[in-house]
């Protein structure tokens, strides 16, 4: 087996964990594929992995050849698809991570049309919320929400998620509509905070162009979005989320918008990749797709919804 192919045997092993999974996605038998790394292994003269029966890690050597080998061998992809131009003709292995919710409501529905268009692409799609190391974990292209501060990464913009203030029909019943954010004084949120932050995350809204934050009791504090909207759902209180994520329980009357003239800041969203010198097409041509759904998204969330303006409407 050639250098080139014996590496991408290495860098499947160490992304799946797994014999047993890198040769199922290299059409190996096992065997072959253990005696590929026992190969590269004396080759190199260096011990790449540490194999247990119930574990596999790198060694210091294999941790060095990881990066390296991703590098080379995404430029030997570039080069293969350098004179390619039909979207038919890309191919190979793309590895992305997005947040939970964008992976289940925004991008798995429209799969079929990205396979329409790409069949010869595989893809390996994580479902994180975290920071990740996209080198060290060998992601092509992260989908992130909000500031990106990554500056050892490429970041492009895709568009952003319009953020709308929610609560449940029985919730404004009992509490009443807000009608500005002076009211807000007198009612419940539900706080959300994240993973990487202590403390919740403060209500937000825009006036005149200066940003403003409200100080609002809540009975509960979460850290997943699920769980966020069922307790809005729920009737725990108001909350403030992005209007794709909810759309279907504003069109099944679950919750209702609120105060749409004081919403907070727009989230943008961004793709990000490591850099190289060349973009890989396989992740160009995420990237175009995922901004095409973004575009549509954009378009669908800035329709107008059900808005609760008075008393009166919470109760009809």
């Amino acid at each position: 087996m050639d250098r080139i192919k014996a590496l991408d045997v290495f860098v499947r092993i160490v992304e799946s964990g797994s014999f047993s999974r890198a040769a199922e996605s290299t059409a190996l038998p096992r065997s072959t594929v253990s005696a590929v790394i026992g190969q590269l292994e004396r080759e190199l003269g260096v011990r790449l992995l540490h194999r247990t029966t119930r574990q596999l890690s790198l060694t210091p050597d294999g941790m060095a050849l990881l990066d390296r080998a991703r590098q080379l061998l995404a430029e030997v992809e570039e080069i293969e698809n350098l004179f390619h131009s039909q979207g038919h003709a890309i191919k190979g292995r793309l590895k992305i991570d997005v947040p939970s919710r964008i992976a289940t409501r925004i991008i798995v529905p429209a799969l079929p049309d990205f396979f329409k268009r790409y069949p010869d692409l595989e893809l390996a799609l994580g479902a994180t919320d975290r920071t990740i190391d996209l080198v060290q974990e060998g992601v092509d292209c992260a989908i992130r929400v909000g500031d990106s501060a990554a500056s050892s990464l490429i970041a492009r913009p895709l568009g952003q998620f319009e953020i709308i203030n929610c609560a449940s029909p029985a919730y404004l019943a009992r509490f009443g509509v807000p009608q500005t954010p002076d009211d807000l004084a007198h009612h419940w949120a539900v706080n959300y905070a994240s993973t990487t932050l202590a403390t919740p995350m403060p209500w937000e809204y825009r006036v005149d162009g200066i940003l403003r934050t409200v100080a609002m009791p809540s009975h509960v504090t979460v850290n997943q979005a699920d769980i966020y909207i069922a307790c809005a759902v729920a009737g725990m209180g108001l909350i403030q989320i992005p209007a794709y994520d909810v759309r279907h329980h504003l069109q099944a009357g679950e919750l209702q918008e609120v105060l749409p003239q004081w919403r907070a800041d727009p989230m943008p969203v961004t793709a990000l990749y490591p850099h190289r010198r060349y973009l890989s097409p396989r992740v160009r041509v995420f990237i175009e797709w995922m901004h095409g759904l973004m575009a549509t998204l954009y378009t669908e969330s800035t329709a107008r919804v059900p808005v609760w303006d008075s008393p009166d409407a919470a109760s009809s």
